[in-house]
């Protein structure tokens, strides 16, 4: 891979634990949490950081996966979006909802996703958890849980791998150029 690699997989896993942790105690455990990932690595973090809090507190959190395809502000310059299911463990209202994505970027996916879970229910908060920060914000966003922040060049890409999805866990900054050499299975960062 062109690039440098600024997260192994130890990194990754460290980073999910300190993550868990974080939230259990912000939250006064895990009671009232439902978990959402966003499409596509979002949600393989999101499972592992439930299975986390299951070992650490012997409490089942509920977790689902979140599309947001069609609540993007940028429907008109993509190509039309592949969608893929939402699937949510439990209701949303009266409830904290974590919202899991692997990088935080923009804040228009994140932005996107708030206004899909509004058209879900009515929570009691809204959590952001996030494997990596690189910064550059469009938006008044941030993220309550970070794994790493990465202060990146705008022009430079940070690419995430997950075992569940890219048969490893790593996280690289790479040339902007170089990004779309890097071997993926699903679609860049957002």
């Amino acid at each position: 891979m062109n690039g440098k690699q600024v997260l192994t997989a130890d990194d990754v896993r460290r980073a999910l634990v300190r993550i868990a942790h974080e939230v259990l105690e912000r939250n006064h455990g895990g009671q009232d949490l439902v978990f959402l990932g966003l499409r596509t690595r979002g949600v393989p973090i999101a499972q592992r950081l439930v299975a986390l809090m299951q070992e650490f507190e012997g409490v089942a959190v509920p977790v689902g996966s979140l599309d947001i395809g069609l609540y993007r502000d940028d429907l008109a310059q993509r190509p039309r979006p592949s969608l893929q299911a939402t699937r949510l463990p439990a209701s949303v209202t009266g409830r904290t909802v974590v919202l899991v994505d692997d990088v935080l970027y923009t804040g228009r996916t994140v932005r996107a996703a708030l206004d899909a879970i509004a058209d879900l229910g009515r929570p009691r908060a809204i959590q952001l958890a996030v494997l990596v920060d690189r910064g550059h914000r469009e938006l008044p966003i941030r993220a309550d849980y970070v794994g790493k922040n990465l202060p990146t060049a705008r022009e430079e890409q940070i690419v995430v791998h997950v075992s569940e999805v890219d048969g490893e866990d790593a996280v690289w900054i790479v040339a902007g150029d170089a990004a779309a050499s890097v071997p993926q299975r699903t679609g860049a960062e957002a």
